[in-house]
């Protein structure tokens, strides 16, 4: 550890010691040469923090780190004491490793979260308020302009001095908040707001100017009545002046766009190389390969050096880790999103009129099959769910079948009125949610989809599921096609599964009707996916051997629950649990206490989920902290079982 080195090597990861950081801030040289050695140091950083967690955003965190520095280090004023009144911070959110390492090397953060990326305790992928120097939590875009109005108000009545500064996406600006934040901002002559747009021209699929043209952006933000400027937000000299210049306004809210390259700093990784496909830019998100790293923290490395010799400065000392070994997947490990997507092709075969929309998750929604094999039926929307889901409402008017795809944390919530109000008109869509629930629990709770079934349960002739395993996909895509006259909606897990059940070789799906995974007599557990029924199987084993026998059944309809079918599930258990990968409150587990309460002497219930905002970190881990641990639920099922045979 510490010693100098001039070459990284394969399976070891370096990073930059704070001293290293308080060496470069003391250099006595002019303050955008010092913020630049600054900036690569954090690149150097962000870079090991990713690759140890084995997932983050690599391209944003590159693209936007300058002007993150530069505004940490000389935008925001100080005190004597280093006190500041001013804010930063920054609303797209998957740039937060690059602003954790800006922190961290400024001493805001403990230094020992660099190795706590995505993990329990740690710092989670997306900015969250309980980690100091978080003003908000962000990662759903386009909320940041009214976040800061806000503050600024309480600052005006609470009579506090300060300024504040957010950063926006690119891409982020299709999202509708966005443009309605601008209004007030600029009738209340807010001039101390400053909007930074990282304009980096990718998000998350691909260009922003090939899913939703921006335009001429300028003209579109000074009609706003906002001061406008522009700049290379990759220059720090450009930087730095354009925001003097801004400071300088008075009167109006100010917004710089600042052109800037997605992943900048490593050749291979920038979206401007010949080598990058920016079709499908690969270092948007997820962890480099390790050849990947060790060529891109070769760049930095020697970057950094050439810095610090132009400073007149001694060679960079870094750090040393082994990089740890990625565990290989189990054989024979299950993808519900490819196996959607080979569904989907099958029905488009079968149907001209069927329809996908996307909203910038091409890749991780599955659709590039069915966009590559029928580019006139696919719509990108971009990241604008409510533009989408009203778009598939005249659509199915209109006489087509479309299907919605999106995550389920954003499907679910930013379009809910635009979903009821398709449900009014009593047409027939299918909205595909994937990303759904707890699982994975890295990026944090703005991207884990865990109260979508009670905020879509009710909405009329809407049918909710959720596919156990591969077959299931296709027959539940199957019937919300061909036999479910009203629409559909069907939350997908995105995480590769271990499935230790088959469904029955004549399985078909029957509404509100489950099937029986493994039987016993004493408790019956009721669950659904690829997330929770597995813990069920598990849990059902560690029961049998302390003599309890568990019938775990799966039941794929979140909001209906056939009350036939239920009293002869239950007939002569002592107890039932619903295990819900969703909060307690409005999960599946209501409807069965519904049903449960029309039935005669019907055993007790115990509704196991979320009962609190879940954690970011390794999906292991997270379910234990959440009581959804295999060991933990036999725990309470042995405990509710021998509470309802004493009652």
């Amino acid at each position: 550890m510490g010693d100098l080195i001039g070459t990284a090597v394969g399976g070891t990861l370096y990073y930059v010691a704070k001293s290293e950081f308080d060496r470069v801030l003391a250099l006595p040289v002019p303050d955008v040469q010092r913020v630049g050695i600054f900036a690569t140091l954090a690149r150097i950083n962000t870079l090991y923090m990713i690759a140890r967690a084995g997932s983050g955003h690599i391209g944003s965190s590159f693209s936007s780190l300058d002007m993150m520095a530069w505004i940490e280090l000389r935008g925001r004023r100080r005190d004597a004491d280093g006190q500041s009144n001013d804010l930063f911070f920054s609303s797209k959110g998957h740039d937060a490793p690059g602003l954790y390492n800006v922190l961290i090397a400024t001493g805001a953060l403990d230094f020992d979260n660099i190795h706590m990326l995505r993990r329990l305790g740690g710092l989670p992928g997306h900015p969250d308020v309980n980690v100091p120097g978080m003003a908000f939590n962000t990662g759903s875009l386009g909320m940041g302009v009214s976040k800061a109005k806000g503050f600024l108000a309480a600052n005006r009545l609470l009579q506090r001095d300060g300024r504040v500064f957010v950063l926006t996406g690119d891409g982020e600006l299709q999202e509708g908040q966005f443009w309605e934040s601008l209004i007030s901002a600029a009738n209340g002559k807010m001039d101390n707001l400053v909007v930074i747009i990282d304009h980096n021209k990718l998000q998350s699929d691909t260009l922003v100017a090939q899913v939703s043209d921006l335009g001429d952006l300028e003209a579109k933000l000074k009609a706003f009545g906002w001061h406008v400027a522009r700049c290379d937000g990759n220059d720090l000299a450009a930087f730095s002046a354009t925001l003097d210049d801004c400071m300088a306004v008075t009167g109006q809210p100010k917004i710089i766009i600042a052109d800037t390259v997605k992943g900048k700093g490593v050749s291979f990784m920038e979206h401007t190389s010949i080598d990058s496909d920016v079709e499908l830019y690969k270092f948007h998100s997820g962890a480099p390969s390790a050849e990947a790293y060790v060529a891109g923290a070769q760049e930095l490395i020697d970057l950094a050096n050439r810095q610090l010799a132009g400073a007149g400065a001694d060679a960079l000392l870094l750090e040393i880790e082994e990089r740890p070994q990625a565990a290989a997947p189990p054989p024979g490990q299950q993808r519900l999103v490819p196996a959607y997507s080979n569904a989907l092709l099958a029905q488009a075969a079968k149907h001209a009129n069927l329809v996908a929309l996307d909203a910038d998750l091409v890749l991780d929604t599955g659709l590039i099959p069915f966009r590559d094999a029928y580019p006139d039926r696919f719509i990108e929307c971009g990241i604008a769910e409510q533009d989408m889901v009203s778009q598939a409402g005249g659509m199915a008017r209109g006489g087509l079948l479309p299907i919605v795809h999106s995550f389920a944390c954003f499907l679910s919530a930013r379009p809910n009125e635009q979903i009821y109000n398709n449900a009014t008109e009593g047409t027939k869509i299918i909205y595909v949610a994937s990303l759904a629930g707890v699982l994975p629990a890295g990026p944090g709770h703005s991207h884990q989809a865990v109260r979508d079934i009670s905020s879509l349960a009710g909405v009329p002739g809407l049918t909710m599921v959720e596919p156990s395993c591969e077959a299931e996909v296709g027959a539940l895509l199957d019937w919300a096609i061909d036999e479910n006259d009203a629409s559909t909606y069907i939350r997908l897990v995105s995480t590769p599964c271990d499935i230790p059940y088959a469904l029955p070789q004549d399985y078909t799906p029957r509404p509100g009707i489950g099937v029986i995974l493994a039987d016993g007599e004493d408790v019956v557990v009721i669950a659904y996916g690829p997330t929770m029924l597995p813990v069920a199987i598990d849990a059902a084993h560690k029961l049998s051997n302390n003599g309890i026998q568990a019938r775990v059944v799966n039941l794929p309809w979140l909001n209906i629950v056939d009350r036939d079918w239920l009293a002869g599930v239950v007939k002569g258990a002592s107890a039932v649990v619903s295990i819900d990968n969703h909060y307690v409150v409005g999960g599946q587990g209501d409807r069965i206490a519904d049903a449960l309460a029309t039935i005669t002497d019907a055993p007790p219930l115990v509704r196991l989920g979320l009962r609190d905002v879940p954690p970011s970190g390794q999906n292991a881990e997270v379910l234990d902290a959440l009581g959804l641990d295999a060991a933990t639920i036999a725990s309470t099922i042995s405990a509710a079982l021998a509470a309802a045979r004493k009652a």
